[in-house]
């Protein structure tokens, strides 16, 4: 396989539909059309429900039909578990109350995660290309429930996997960036710049944008940096290509 660029936006639903439009029309111009991925929440935060969204559902469908591919992210994206030991600071310095996947039972999230993937599938009309849990972060439970629902991919942090079998199809960090204070933002900025240096050599390159992102114009611009140095030299291309391989 050759070098390869993965894009993907998160939290992709009703709650954001304004700030979607605005980084799918970014991606869709640096790359040469919706050559990205989509991360799907159901119902963001219990607030932003899919299901009882019609317009919303139609959007999704017309993105899938033109090639974008669609995951599942997770259900409500809120974390409302209890945490201790390593999970608790994880859930306290790597995300702010999102890793809703961090604490849940076996049979909770593969309830979980099969509700959010028959909402998806029944809305976009074909197959979820994976799940993707929320902030990338999982629990125990949630790792063992991704080989009870048949999802093909998953993705965390760094690497992407398939759930049945474990096979690791690509490694390295994914570039994003953080817009919740001024710390966070300055250093996702600084690490997308090294990125845009010395991270060429990388065969699977994953760059992933949030909605939150819309609100600070530096990172735009830095999005805007990184997309475009990196699709100078590689093709962007889909998850699916990863199986194909």
């Amino acid at each position: 396989m050759s070098k390869l660029l993965l894009a993907s936006i998160h939290d992709v639903g009703p709650r954001f539909e304004r700030e979607v439009d605005q980084l799918a029309e970014q991606l869709s111009r640096i790359l040469g059309g919706p050559k990205f991925a989509m991360l799907v929440v159901p119902d963001h935060w219990g607030e932003a429900p899919l299901a009882s969204n019609p317009a919303f559902q139609r959007r999704l469908r017309d993105w899938a039909d033109q090639g974008v591919e669609m995951f599942v992210h997770g259900w409500f994206h809120k974390d409302l578990a209890d945490h201790s030991g390593a999970a608790a600071f994880k859930a306290k310095h790597m995300t702010a109350g999102e890793g809703e996947f961090l604490g849940l039972s076996r049979e909770e999230a593969s309830r979980r995660m099969a509700d959010g993937r028959k909402l998806v599938e029944d809305v976009i009309g074909r197959s979820a290309a994976g799940f993707i849990a929320p902030a990338w972060l999982y629990g125990e439970g949630a790792l063992a429930a991704l080989a009870d629902n048949g999802f093909a991919l998953a993705e965390d942090h760094m690497k992407v996997w398939q759930p049945a079998t474990g096979k690791v199809l690509a490694k390295g960090p994914v570039i994003t960036w953080a817009s919740r204070s001024k710390p966070r933002q300055l250093s996702s900025r600084f690490f997308s710049g090294l990125a845009r240096t010395f991270l060429h050599p990388q065969k699977v390159m994953r760059i992933a944008v949030h909605p939150g992102d819309t609100t600070v114009p530096a990172l735009i611009q830095s999005i805007e940096l990184t997309y475009t140095a990196f699709a100078a030299r590689r093709p962007a291309g889909r998850y699916a290509d990863l199986l194909a391989a």
